[in-house]
């Protein structure tokens, strides 16, 4: 009976979660949406990073984004820079770990592009000096975090938090929020 106790409480939590994220994080998902829509229809890139369970939400936003999410249309340009092993590590070998994300953007990165930052924390230098690299180099940013933000929900144009410590609710919201995104662009390209 445990078990049962402990899987009800787990969606209970969840539910309850993606509650306050429907009350209270609707309007700044809807401001990520809407920026990442306005730079694809002007023919930018999504750039989109974290690591851990956020490297595989950033890598699950490109493969909505390049294939489809609800509706069929064309692709659209978004690339996850968790993804290229060979550049992850080569970077990480010649330059350190703290830069994986930053190099990319540099080299990737174009103003009108948007990159976007998944993070539990807030906390990880990597994810964060790639978010200031995005500014020098005129991206938009959209930040999604857990906790209070820290210091990439201060970094952002758009923060997207998750008010939790639960690292597990957090990435399951931040999973909701990736979706709702992915349906809010796919509305207007058919």
């Amino acid at each position: 009976m445990a078990d049962l106790d402990t899987a009800r409480a787990a969606f209970a939590d969840a539910a309850a979660l993606l509650g306050v994220m429907a009350a209270d994080r609707a309007e700044a998902t809807v401001r990520a949406a809407e920026a990442i829509r306005a730079a694809l229809a002007e023919g930018r890139t999504v750039l989109a990073f974290g690591n851990g369970g956020s490297a595989t939400d950033a890598q699950h936003l490109a493969a909505e984004l390049v294939g489809r999410f609800r509706r069929d249309r064309p692709g659209l340009a978004a690339v996850a820079l968790t993804a290229d092993s060979a550049v992850v590590t080569s970077v990480a070998n010649d330059y350190g770990f703290d830069v994986v994300f930053a190099r990319q953007v540099e080299a990737l990165g174009r103003p009108g592009d948007v990159a976007v930052a998944v993070t539990t924390s807030g906390a990880s230098t990597n994810v964060n000096l790639a978010v200031s690299a995005a500014h020098a180099r005129g991206l938009v940013t959209i930040g999604l975090t857990g906790r209070d933000g820290g210091e990439t929900g201060r970094l952002v144009d758009v923060h997207v938090n998750v008010p939790s410590a639960d690292t597990a609710r957090v990435q399951e919201a931040h999973r909701a929020v990736l979706h709702v995104i992915c349906d809010l662009v796919e509305q207007d390209r058919a």
